[in-house]
């Protein structure tokens, strides 16, 4: 009978060794990745900044505005007759006083020369007067004629004197007439669409007229801001220059032209609770054209060496607006005061410094003093070159 205790137990050995070999190799990989990583909290935020300049800053307030010629005129008719001329082009730019049109006139010229022709009889009768009067004045000296007959021949020279008054008077308003045969440009500008041609007959009374004339250059913008401006732009017009105004076209991407103020209505809108403002623009290249609608940015004054961030920058809280401002990799919270801002800039008049780093993108997850990782911008490439890592061997040089 044989006995084999002894292999089983050194099976049995075996075994716990293998056992104690894989536990050993397990504790030692676990203890490398702990070693290796050590658990820190939440990973850093990225997010990118922007450094806090000092600049000049013109402050603009913007509107909606449309485009009014200065003078725009309708010709009308004022005699009435057959057109004659047709002396211009539509479209094209005529100068004040330039000849448009012309209307029948012979007519006219008829009856103005039958009024200088009444008025030259007139005056030979008053000259033939005249000169009898002077003879019955010699003979009443010589009480050769009575004083009645030298009366009624005075009378007769007023009469006469009377009458070439009139005819003058008639002789003007001939004149008068006459020119309005001649349909002259009372302004310098563009002529529309024309709505007669030659041989058309025209009345006095016609609410359509011949032709529209435009001044198109200089032109102006009427346009409206919130009445909570008045107080800034009520000292634009007064013993001042004249504040800057650009004309931009509906998106406000491209400057259409560049003006000055020149007048602020008289009382504010009740109903929409805004102010109505007049400028005037150069308009040679034919840039803004009327009835057009564009957007105007009006300079009401300028911030001097004023401290700048993007809009963006500049966050809404229950105590105000604050910004993210990165040091030592930490974003903290800083309350500013706001004295100027519009779509694209904020000017910040307390709360940071020139040249400090504020967060521009990236807020949504940042929190009071959290860790963030700066993924663009110069600072973040500052950043970079603090937080790298030297070779060694460097120190020292």
């Amino acid at each position: 009978m044989s006995i084999r205790l002894p292999q089983s137990r050194g099976a049995v050995i075996g075994a716990v060794a293998s056992v104690t070999v894989v536990v050993l190799l397990a504790w030692r990989l676990l203890s490398s990745s702990l070693a290796a990583d050590p658990p820190h909290g939440p990973p850093p935020v990225p997010v990118s900044v922007v450094s806090v300049e000092q600049k000049d800053v013109p402050q603009l307030a913007a509107g909606i505005g449309t485009v009014q010629s200065l003078h725009n005129v309708v010709l009308r008719p004022q005699v009435s007759g057959i057109v004659t001329e047709v002396l211009f082009e539509e479209g094209q730019q005529v100068k004040r006083g330039q000849l448009l049109a012309r209307i029948d006139d012979r007519t006219i010229l008829a009856n103005l020369r039958q009024a200088e022709a009444e008025k030259a009889r007139n005056e030979a009768q008053l000259k033939a007067a005249n000169l009898d009067k002077s003879r019955y004045d010699n003979l009443l000296a010589e009480e050769a004629i009575s004083r009645q007959t030298v009366e009624q021949q005075v009378a007769l020279v007023e009469q006469l004197e009377a009458a070439i008054r009139a005819n003058e008077a008639t002789i003007a308003a001939q004149q008068v007439q006459l020119s309005y045969t001649k349909i002259t440009s009372p302004v310098n500008g563009r002529v529309g669409l024309r709505h007669v041609d030659p041989g058309n007959l025209v009345q006095t009374g016609d609410a359509q007229g011949l032709v529209t004339v435009t001044q198109v250059d200089p032109i102006s913008v009427i346009f409206t801001l919130p009445q909570e401006l008045l107080g800034r732009v009520q000292g634009l017009t007064n013993g001042k220059p004249f504040a800057h105004v650009g004309a931009f076209n509906r998106d406000g991407g491209v400057l259409l032209a560049e003006g000055k103020l020149t007048t602020i209505d008289n009382q504010v809108d009740a109903n929409t609770g805004t102010i109505r403002l007049r400028a005037e623009f150069e308009n040679s290249q034919g840039m803004l054209w009327p009835g057009q609608f564009v957007t105007i940015r009006l300079q009401t004054g300028v911030s001097d060496n004023a401290l700048v961030v993007p809009a963006r920058t500049v966050r809404q809280g229950l105590e105000g607006p604050f910004v993210f401002r990165v040091r030592e990799q930490k974003a903290e919270v800083v309350p500013v005061q706001v004295g100027y801002s519009n779509d694209e800039i904020a000017v910040i008049t307390a709360g940071v410094a020139k040249g400090d780093s504020i967060v521009s993108d990236g807020h949504s997850r940042l929190t009071p003093n959290a860790h963030v990782k700066l993924v663009d911008g110069p600072a973040a490439m500052v950043s970079e070159a603090q937080t790298k890592p030297r070779p060694q061997g460097s120190a020292g040089r």
